[in-house]
């Protein structure tokens, strides 16, 4: 006689409860950029939209403000740590290959014996985290679920090269996704295309950098390799975000039967304001709707910068708890993530 598997009983839908965000006190101007770049601050704000990003000092590590925003997701869920049963960290700048630092802010946080790990989807890192928590706990195997984006990417930039030194921040955002009654996390429309891989990517990998081998390496003023840091091929990127993922965006709003002006908010990943402003024609949005536009002072945060974006529109009041919002997340891989939430 075959055994039969009992179901599982979840919740009936999941939602949003709590957001939390931590930006590194150490604000950088582009004044500080142009030091070892030949541009202008004109130059790099028409290009991206970047005035300012924040950079990490030693003490705000990934785990300090992972911490930190994770402390505030929540607390703005109402919830006691103890309560969380599952903790996911998004993150391509933690250096430790080994434990998950999600198992260290787990129990720093006071959360008992949760599962915990990390994922490594680039800039859609928190949307495939997101999607991952609304599983859990719809499908019972966790009640409340922690998700966090958090990047160190001032490790992996190269403060000399032109096209990339500008773009990148430090700072972590996170949620709170637990039961709810009603749909508030629609469905997602994900994927990658792996053929595209080589437009964002690291310099050197670890184990090269390790043993040396300076074949067709960039070198630094020393002759050593130098350290590895995140590089892309701009206008390709460009164009791919620009007409496939308005695609994404769109599909993302049918699959949960929103039409554009029933948004209150979009958050997309905050990659480019060129890109935002693209996203925004291409999916026809009303003027009534709130737009996310964190990259001016926060720079790309890359899994970190939706969570970011999300407080501060919350925060400012151009978005209000009960909003629906469209978040997207596109990058590195290339992957991509996308889906229509009701804000906490």
């Amino acid at each position: 006689m075959t055994a039969k598997i009992s179901p599982t009983k979840g919740a009936p839908y999941a939602r949003i409860l709590g957001v939390g965000g931590y930006r590194p006190t150490r604000v950088v101007p582009n004044e500080v950029i142009l030091e070892r770049i030949e541009s202008s601050d004109e130059w790099i704000k028409a290009r991206s939209g970047i005035a300012s990003r924040h950079w990490a000092g030693p003490d705000e590590t990934v785990a300090e403000m992972s911490l930190a925003a994770g402390g505030k997701a929540v607390a703005a869920a109402g919830i006691d740590a103890s309560e969380i049963d599952a903790v996911v960290i998004a993150t391509v700048s933690h250096f430790k290959q080994t434990p998950a630092i999600a198992t260290e802010i787990a129990y720093r946080l006071g959360a008992g014996k949760p599962a915990a790990f990390d994922i490594s989807a680039g800039c859609a890192g928190f949307t495939y985290g997101l999607t991952l928590a609304k599983g859990m706990v719809t499908d019972g195997s966790a009640s409340y679920v922690l998700v966090v984006g958090v990047e160190r990417l001032s490790d992996l930039t190269d403060k000399t090269d032109r096209s990339t030194a500008f773009l990148f921040g430090d700072g972590a955002g996170a949620v709170v996704v637990g039961p709810s009654d009603v749909p508030a996390i629609g469905p997602t429309v994900w994927g990658s295309e792996g053929d595209k891989s080589d437009t964002i990517t690291q310099t050197v990998a670890w184990d090269r950098f390790r043993d040396g081998d300076t074949t067709g390496l960039p070198l630094d003023e020393n002759g050593g390799v130098k350290f590895p840091a995140i590089t892309q091929e701009g206008q390709a990127v460009f164009r791919w975000a620009v007409y496939e993922m308005a695609k994404v965006a769109q599909e993302a709003l049918d699959v949960a039967g929103i039409s554009a002006d029933q948004l209150d908010a979009f958050i997309p990943h905050q990659a480019n304001m060129r890109i935002i402003d693209s996203m925004i024609k291409a999916l026809k949005l009303p003027d009534h709707v709130a737009v996310a536009r964190d990259i001016e002072t926060t720079g790309n945060t890359s899994s970190a910068s939706i969570p970011l974006a999300m407080e501060r529109l919350l925060d400012t009041g151009k978005a209000k708890s009960g909003d629906t919002a469209l978040v997207i997340g596109f990058g590195a891989g290339l992957v991509y993530a996308a889906t229509v939430v009701t804000l906490p």
